[in-house]
């Protein structure tokens, strides 16, 4: 008989954090679409642009949590 999905949910919650880490890996890797040869190059030219940019443009990042707010702030959340 399977388990319902409350029971594995607090089982899983008494994992250790790295564990639990790695098992929502796994199961957000189980359902996620395979990426076509196109899009993963699309994404190679682009990290590659971006660190191009990074290094040649004098452009200065922007961390994280700042991103995030203007990005909030922007749409009024």
């Amino acid at each position: 008989m399977s388990k319902s999905i409350d029971t594995l949910a607090k089982e899983a919650m008494d994992l250790p954090s790295d564990q639990r880490l790695a098992l929502a890996n796994r199961i957000l890797t189980s359902v996620e679409p395979e990426a076509s040869p196109q899009i993963e190059a699309a994404w190679d030219a682009e990290i590659r642009e971006r660190i191009r940019r990074l290094d040649s443009e004098g452009v200065v990042p922007v961390p994280a949590a700042e991103a995030f707010a203007t990005v909030k702030r922007r749409l009024g959340a």
